[in-house]
């Protein structure tokens, strides 16, 4: 099991205000002693080879990999010429994946919006054939696509169209097994749509790629009831914090005998850092000693990109990718 780091706390900074290059945030990460920094579509203010170039060298000289891309395509939009475009840009986002991250590397896809009057079934249909459409690319380009379970970008209206697990494996069992498709499992985003992050694991573990790992707590006096919504959800509620991971409501003991017992040996990335560099250095160093102990290995020694059999031949990593 390899660790990487995803600045939660600089969001804002490196895609909004722009206030923060990925540059500066590769040179803040060498502290962390990481394997590999997952990055942001937003995090790339450019798509010309010289700027990817640029990046791809500074990653490599700092000696991280990119092991993931965080991308969030709407393929549930309601207008099929904004879902066309949607599915050009993802395929661009996996491109800069393919030469930051090389061979092996995983670009997030998400449902989209669960925007208004967008039937479950139609809504499904539209986000499998996107996905589809894009497969064979990431054949060719030798990276994955990894659905996550998600709640909302921050740039989105509407939360996640598929933010109830029910939806979510209806898209997910909709895609034949394919050796470039699988699961991104986000633990928290599991506990804001309403159901126990271990649960929801074990019964998509077949699939899992790459996981994120986060943590929540509850504010004094608030549990998790008072916050279901009608639908039985929970959103981003003001009263679950972001916090250090493996302090908070995620049962990690269990999260990882199920990652081990199936042979996991993927890409953890911890999104962390809302409350400052110093609890992203304490997730950090959770990660590590949960390393040592269950997956006996505290080095960071290469392993392939995740447990699924079909990529056990895969071509290597790309001449001049780290």
């Amino acid at each position: 099991m390899r660790i990487a780091a995803f600045p939660k706390g600089e969001l804002k900074a490196m895609i909004v205000t722009r206030s923060k290059t990925v540059h500066e945030w590769i040179d803040e990460a060498e502290p962390l002693g990481v394997d590999g920094l997952e990055l942001h579509t937003g995090f790339l203010w450019d798509d010309s080879e010289s700027y990817l170039a640029g990046i791809a060298d500074h990653l490599a000289e700092a000696g991280f990999e990119m092991p993931m891309m965080c991308a969030s395509p709407d393929l549930a939009h309601p207008n099929p010429d904004q879902r066309a475009r949607e599915i050009d840009q993802q395929a661009s986002f996996m491109r800069a994946t393919a030469r930051l991250g090389g061979r092996g590397s995983t670009c997030r896809v998400v449902s989209g919006q669960a925007h208004p009057g967008v039937g479950v079934d139609e809504g499904v249909e539209w986000v499998i054939a996107g996905i589809e459409s894009l497969l064979p690319l990431a054949k060719e380009l030798g990276i994955d696509l990894a659905i996550e379970n998600h709640y909302k970008a921050s740039t989105w209206q509407y939360p996640e169209f598929a933010q109830r697990p029910e939806v979510f494996r209806r898209i997910v069992d909709g895609i034949a097994d394919h050796d470039n498709f699988g699961i991104q499992f986000d633990p928290s985003n599991a506990i804001t749509a309403g159901v126990d992050s271990a649960d929801f694991l074990e019964s998509v573990i077949d699939r899992v790629f790459t996981m994120q790992a986060s943590d929540r707590y509850l504010e004094p006096g608030t549990t998790l009831d008072d916050l279901r919504l009608a639908d039985g959800t929970l959103g981003y509620s003001a009263a679950l914090k972001h916090g250090v991971v493996g302090r908070g409501l995620n049962d990690y003991d269990r999260i990882f005998r199920i990652l081990t017992d199936s042979g996991y040996d993927g890409w953890i990335s911890i999104e962390d850092g809302v409350n400052g560099f110093d609890e992203l250095q304490a997730s950090v160093d959770f990660l590590k000693e949960a390393r040592r102990r269950w997956f006996g290995d505290s080095r960071g020694v290469v392993v392939p990109a995740h447990h699924v059999p079909a990529h056990d031949n895969a071509p290597a990593r790309a001449e001049g990718q780290s």
